[in-house]
């Protein structure tokens, strides 16, 4: 396993479900806008205690029990969007975990981490929904998030326990070296549908033990049917 900087945990957020949007036009439930949180908190296996999510359908859950994001990338941001209707602040991402040093291309599907008291894995990256756009407000954040690459992240838990900042993420097992998040991430945005070797890159993630159900399930499909699905509805939001 190759050497690995533990790297602190320099924000750990939570934020409550409240209606964000335009009312009249497209007004949903969302627990994106985190805010950072002093002392310990406990990480079960279905979350952070006191974080919410609009749609547990969609967000949250064990296989998203906390969301993390590389606070380097609030630059590239800033530059995209000076006139963001939120603050490039740690938690504008609806992100758990802000930490520097830790990225797509750092971070293994799989990774398991001892932090604080509690031990968790890397289950999959994130797939970025309408809801970043009425954040933000702009229309198109939600596809630009996911173009770029750098959409972040989420753990399960595989032992609950006590978590703050200043902890540091340890390395503890590595079971898919060959595959960072930045890889997996392209396989599921692919910028060209016809690249070489995407399709084998589908047929080897869809056997990632490590990698979350739900994107295993979107691989096979794409192997049997040779076509990916459409993301408007995610990304655009239900139509006025």
């Amino acid at each position: 396993m190759e050497a690995f900087r533990p790297r602190p945990i320099e924000a750990l957020l939570t934020g409550r479900a409240r209606m964000i949007g335009t009312p009249g036009t497209l007004e949903v439930l969302s627990g994106i806008g985190k805010q950072a949180r002093q002392g310990a908190l406990w990480l079960a296996l279905d979350g952070l205690e006191g974080d919410e999510q609009g749609d547990r359908v969609y967000h949250g859950g064990p296989e998203k029990a906390l969301h993390h994001y590389a606070f380097e990338h609030y630059s590239h941001w800033r530059a995209w969007y000076p006139d963001s209707a939120a603050p490039w602040l740690a938690g504008a991402f609806g992100e758990n975990v802000s930490t520097v040093g830790m990225s797509e291309r750092e971070v293994h599907v799989g990774d398991v981490f001892r932090v604080g008291e509690t031990l968790v894995q890397v289950s999959q990256g994130r797939q970025p929904c309408f809801r970043v756009n009425l954040r933000f407000g702009r229309p198109d954040a939600a596809l630009a998030l996911q173009a770029s690459g750098r959409t972040g992240w989420y753990y399960r838990v595989l032992r609950e326990g006590w978590l703050a900042a200043g902890d540091a993420f340890e390395l503890v097992d590595r079971p898919c070296p060959d595959w960072p998040l930045a890889r997996a991430i392209a396989a599921m945005f692919p910028i060209d549908a016809q690249a070489p070797g995407l399709r084998a890159d589908w047929q080897q993630a869809s056997r990632l033990a490590p990698l979350a159900e739900r994107w295993r399930m979107t691989f096979e499909r794409r192997l049997a049917s040779g076509r990916i699905e459409d993301w408007s509805l995610r990304l655009n939001g239900p139509p006025a």
